[in-house]
């Protein structure tokens, strides 16, 4: 049974809201704007609980870390901005797996980062 807490209805509005990935910073500084007492461990346990059901996804950076997002958004790919550090979903997947690996290799999953600057700090 899902225990529904002004925490976890706080982290669920900042994914919804934000509508990209996030670190654990984001989730807790946007977090408590909307519930002050908002701490890390209970962060921590509300992002355990909430990938378990299968509502969040645990991502991988290269740069970045951990972060999280919403898992309902099929395959796709990320962008991260070396300018204000945030990183954003991009559509689908140009990436031809077949071909894109040595004959005899089969591929099982994948992820892309792509970085550079978006389009909100290139102005």
């Amino acid at each position: 049974m899902r225990r529904e807490t002004a925490q976890r209805r706080a982290i669920e509005k900042v994914f919804t809201r934000l509508e990209r990935p996030l670190c654990i910073t984001e989730i807790m500084e946007h977090g408590r704007e909307m519930v002050g007492t908002l701490n890390q461990a209970t962060v921590y346990r509300n992002l355990k609980r909430m990938v378990a059901s299968g509502w969040l996804k645990r991502i991988n950076h290269p740069t970045l870390g951990t972060l999280w997002e919403v898992a309902d958004r099929g395959h796709h790919h990320h962008f991260y901005c070396n300018v204000c550090r945030n990183v954003y979903e991009l559509p689908g997947c140009a990436l031809d797996q077949k071909n894109a690996v040595p004959p005899g290799f089969e591929v099982e999953n994948h992820e892309i980062f792509i970085s550079g600057t978006c389009k909100s700090c290139l102005r």
